[in-house]
This record gives C-alpha cells, sequence and structure tokens, in this order.
C-alpha cells in the first residue's frame, strides 16, 4: 500500500497528544460512516478505512513511534490490511485488527467509558439520558387545502432512531455498527399531518415526537411547522381576507342561482344576483381567516361569467354592446346573504 502521511489524514500535528488524535478520530469517523453517504458508500467506505489506519498506527505509542522514526519505511516490507468494510465488521474481525475484545473495547477507547459501558449493555440512568431536540420547519399551504381540510403527506430529511439497536447505540454487546454507536442514523421519513381547522397564517403547529431522536432509547423531540398559506387558482389570500373566484354560467347571471362555496366554516350556499356587474364582490363577514387577536377577516364571493367555449356571434355582439355602455362603479361590495352547512 502507498505510503500515507497519517497525522494529515487525521489533521493533527505531528506533535499532538493522544486525546488530540482520539478526539480528531472520532470525528472523522463519524463524517465519513458509511450509512451517512448512501449516495456515495463507496468513497464513504475508502476514507473511513484511511482514518481508521490512522488511527490505529497512532493510537499505539509502540507502532506511533517506529512511523515517527522510520517514516516511509516504518512496516519494514509489511503489508497493512486496512478494516474490513464498516457495515460488516463483527467482534472477531475488529479484535484482529484493533486488538482488545472487539466492538467493545475499540470504541471504548475512542468514545471513553461511557459508550464502553453501554456497549457491555449498561443503560445509562434515565437522569442522565437527554431528549432529542426540536425540529422546526416551514409548511407551505394553499388555501384550497387549508379550507378543505383533510390530511397533507410530506417528506422530511433529518435523524432517526436507528432500528438495529433501537437508539441505544448497541446491539446485543457490542456497539451497534450501523450507527456507530450514535443511535440515530439519517434518513428520509414520511409524514401525514391533519389541517386544522381554521388555520392562520404563521400558525405553528406542534408534531410530538417527530424532531431529533433522543440519547440512549431517550424520548425523541418534537416537530414544530409554521404554515405559509399562499393563494391558488381558486383562493386569493389578501391579509386575514379571502377571495374566492366563482365561476357562473350565463344562465344564472341572467336569471340568479345559489351556488355552494367551500369556505372554513363549511359549504355556504351563496345567493348570486342576476344581472351582477363585472368585478362584483359578495361579502360573507366574518368568514376569513383568523387574526392575532381572536377577530377574524372577511370572504368575498367574486362571482365570474363562464361563456361557452364557442358562443353565438350574436350573442357576442350583445355582450360587445352592454360593455360600451356607460356603468356604475364595478368595484362595489354587495353584501351577501349565505346558508353555512357543517362540513366540507
Amino acid at each position: 500500500m502507498e505510503f500515507q502521511d497519517y497525522y494529515e489524514i487525521l489533521g493533527v500535528a505531528r506533535d499532538a497528544a493522544p486525546d488530540a488524535i482520539k478526539k480528531a478520530f472520532r470525528r472523522l469517523a463519524m463524517k465519513w460512516h458509511p450509512d451517512r453517504h448512501r449516495e456515495n458508500k463507496a468513497a464513504a467506505e475508502t476514507a473511513f478505512k484511511r482514518v481508521s489506519e490512522a488511527y490505529e498506527v497512532l493510537s499505539d505509542p509502540a507502532t506511533r513511534e517506529k512511523y515517527d522514526r522510520l517514516g516511509r519505511d516504518w512496516k519494514q516490507g509489511q503489508s497493512f490490511k486496512p478494516p474490513p468494510e464498516s457495515g460488516s465488521m463483527n467482534a472477531d474481525e475488529f479484535a484482529r485488527t484493533f486488538g482488545g475484545s472487539g466492538f467493545s473495547d475499540f470504541f471504548g477507547s475512542l468514545f471513553g467509558d461511557e459508550l464502553r459501558s453501554r456497549a457491555r449493555g449498561r443503560a445509562r440512568h434515565p437522569r442522565f439520558r437527554h431528549r432529542g431536540a426540536d425540529v422546526r420547519a416551514e409548511l407551505p399551504l394553499t388555501l384550497g387545502d387549508a379550507i378543505r381540510g383533510g390530511t397533507r403527506s410530506f417528506s422530511l430529511s433529518g435523524r432517526a432512531t436507528c432500528v438495529d439497536c433501537g437508539g441505544t447505540g448497541r446491539a446485543s454487546e457490542h456497539v451497534c455498527a450501523r450507527c456507530g454507536g450514535v443511535g440515530a442514523v439519517h434518513r428520509e421519513r414520511a409524514v401525514e399531518l391533519k389541517i386544522p381547522d381554521r388555520v392562520r397564517h404563521g400558525a405553528t403547529l406542534r408534531l410530538a415526537g417527530l424532531g431529533e431522536p433522543g440519547e440512549d432509547g431517550a424520548e425523541p423531540g418534537d416537530l414544530y411547522l409554521t404554515v405559509r398559506l399562499e393563494s391558488d387558482a381558486t383562493y386569493r389570500l389578501a391579509g386575514a381576507d379571502i377571495e374566492a373566484v366563482v365561476p357562473i354560467a350565463l344562465r344564472e347571471w341572467l336569471d340568479g342561482a345559489s351556488v355552494d362555496v367551500a369556505t372554513l366554516d363549511g359549504v355556504a350556499a351563496v345567493k348570486i344576483p342576476k344581472h351582477f356587474r363585472f368585478a362584483t364582490r359578495l361579502r360573507l363577514r366574518g368568514m376569513g381567516l383568523p387574526r392575532a387577536d381572536g377577530s377574524r377577516g372577511e370572504f368575498f364571493v367574486v362571482p365570474v361569467l363562464s361563456l361557452p367555449k364557442e358562443p353565438d356571434p350574436a350573442l357576442l355582439e350583445q355582450l360587445r354592446k352592454v360593455a360600451r355602455e356607460p356603468g356604475a362603479d364595478s368595484s362595489t361590495a354587495i353584501e351577501g346573504g349565505a346558508r353555512v352547512r357543517s362540513g366540507s
């Protein structure tokens, strides 16, 4: 094997103390653990072997002295056998490579007596277990989704409890090979959220137990989602007010009609006046989004005339005549009457 500068690999000075070497290896071992690099696992395994080889040599006073004194010729013609693949190491392989009794002694020397005791099956006292960290994220939600309610599915990238060791960092009597004794691995999680009634922009939703996993089997943290409401093709957000665009057939424009409109409070039966002007807004008082002070905005129904795909030319000509006639202010809001049925 080609000569390698082990000090350079670990990123420490040539006169580094044993604790500094151990600390550097601990950081690099966690960084290059193959389970953290699923997309390029082969490169991660190579890097993991290099830092493991460097630590094995520099952590032993005898081999380190020989390496410092002889440099390139320190092996005296013997080829170094790097550690086997991290994902398939067992206790006997660790013992042959690093000395001692396998996982327990190797990781114990690396991470300290605390992890050694965990590897031997002695769980930490509950008072010393640390609850997992809380996770905060933003949840974009269209007004249509907020009004319809139901559930919303999305994926979340983060740490999850290791399935091999259950978050304890140990499997049987050895340190867990999958998570390296950390008790957690990186993975994508599918989350299904029930959209609460009358959700408002900026509201924070708490999903218990969906944060970072706890230490040594302790309870996980929570996931906090901040809602960001967005307009869509039907509903438009204007502060705490909501505008709903409702297509109206020509017959309904001529004769008037009652149409169903989905709101935060259920389905409202809205009376559409006949011959309504363009840009008419029918106001449903207090049926908009909740405000921070407890009040609510308005809900406006905006009826839009929906013509046939191939309208009669004579009809179009009549509409042109109407469009040329002077009219009153078309932006006037009309008070709308509505009956609300519960449900969506």
